[in-house]
């Protein structure tokens, strides 16, 4: 299996609308599922049709995605879809296997046309087979290691493999591991926090094959990256998180639980920094007057207007999430100078400042008000030396 990394295709235009009973099991799909799954191109199985009647679905699995075509009849739209999977996966037949073994426990086997909850079902239910099925490739390598290393973390919740083939280079395996637990809720840190779909991390492990069954040679060290929900990073950046040290010879059973510890800890500061980083914009009234604009809930943005004589300027304050280590960045916006597109003039990023991460947000604020009080002179200076140059 080799899930393409390409987005979803794009939506047709030109399609005519899908069938009621089938538009309404897709949207109850999108608005339901707890996973990012994407709509690709829709289109209908009839030339000249009045309605559209089957889609791509773009659904993630073990840290890609794979592309999955569900093929209604739009002149029978009680019968359940057809599934048509990728063409790297032609052993993965799941309704094949329903039907040789009698089983009845199918979604597709109570199927209900009125029931708009049958596509998310079914998609759910394809996805978790796909899971497994992949598992029991991975388990089939001939690879002493990998072999090893898929037993100790096996029983983990929400752990996916699966096989990574390559033409110029030995196949390897891939390992998405979950990291905290499966159910922990980080919108729960963030109050009015707007995410609808849950945010993970996960551990990606690379494993090179190396098509030996012991461990007489020194096998290649696998190659370890933490990856996040994209949301996620609002709040927290794993690109930022260094690694624990893995010693030669250690599983991922044995490194995962101070990963996982230190994870939690950085998580705990990086709720903490949002009550830092409000009370910093917050302290920004007494000095500067209230904002005029603020991020009400990751606090990482503020405005205000700034007036020094006859001067008008606005401040633009961009916190970043390791406030107060890192002081926030300033950019002075003219409220009377344009540039010849007629779009305001800003400064460049200011961080040269007085700052101490030790001072309280009281004292912040009036360092960088005492340090605005000379430097938008210099920003008007520049503001009227664009302007000369224009003309």
């Amino acid at each position: 299996m080799s899930p393409s990394a390409d987005a979803a295709a794009p939506v047709s235009t030109s399609a005519p609308p899908l069938a009621p009973l089938v538009a309404a099991q897709l949207s109850y799909l999108l608005s339901h599922s707890k996973l990012p799954i994407r709509v690709g191109q829709i289109c209908s199985g009839c030339r000249n049709g009045r309605h559209s009647d089957r889609f791509t679905l773009s659904i993630p699995f073990c840290l890609d995605y794979v592309h999955w075509d569900f093929v209604y009849n739009a002149l029978s739209p009680k019968v359940a879809p057809d599934v048509v999977f990728g063409p790297d996966d032609e052993g993965f037949q799941p309704l094949v296997d329903y039907a040789e073994a009698g089983n009845d426990a199918s979604c597709l086997a109570r199927w209900d046309y009125r029931d708009p909850r049958g596509l998310i079902a079914l998609v759910h239910e394809l996805r978790e087979l796909y899971i497994e099925y992949h598992k029991k490739q991975v388990a089939k390598v001939d690879d002493a290691r990998v072999t090893f290393e898929l037993s100790t973390v096996l029983s983990k919740e929400g752990i996916e493999v699966c096989m990574v083939p390559s033409a110029d280079r030995p196949d390897e395996v891939k390992f998405a591991v979950p990291l905290l637990d499966v159910d922990f809720d980080f919108n729960k840190l963030v109050p009015g926090c707007p995410w609808r779909l849950p945010q993970k991390i996960h551990l990606q492990v690379i494993f090179p094959i190396s098509r030996s069954s012991s461990y007489s040679s020194v096998p290649s060290a696998p190659r370890l990256k933490l990856t996040s929900t994209s949301d996620l990073k609002s709040l927290f950046s794993v690109e930022d998180v260094k690694l624990p040290p893995r010693s030669n010879g250690m599983c991922l059973a044995e490194y995962l639980p101070a990963l996982e510890e230190s994870l939690n800890l950085l998580v705990v500061e990086a709720s903490a920094s949002i009550g830092a980083r409000r009370r910093f914009i917050e302290a920004l009234a007494p000095i500067f007057g209230r904002p005029i604009e603020a991020d009400p809930i990751f606090c990482r943005r503020a405005t205000v207007l700034s007036i020094s004589g006859v001067f008008t300027f606005l401040v633009h304050f961009a916190i970043p999430l390791q406030f107060p280590k890192q002081q926030p960045v300033l950019t002075l916006q003219s409220s009377q100078h344009c540039n010849a597109d007629g779009i305001p003039i800003t400064s460049p990023p200011i961080n040269d400042y007085p700052w101490s991460p030790r001072w309280d947000q009281a004292e912040m604020v009036e360092r960088i008000y005492d340090f605005l009080t000379d430097e938008c002179q210099n920003f008007k200076k520049f503001c009227s030396d664009t302007i000369t140059q224009q003309k």
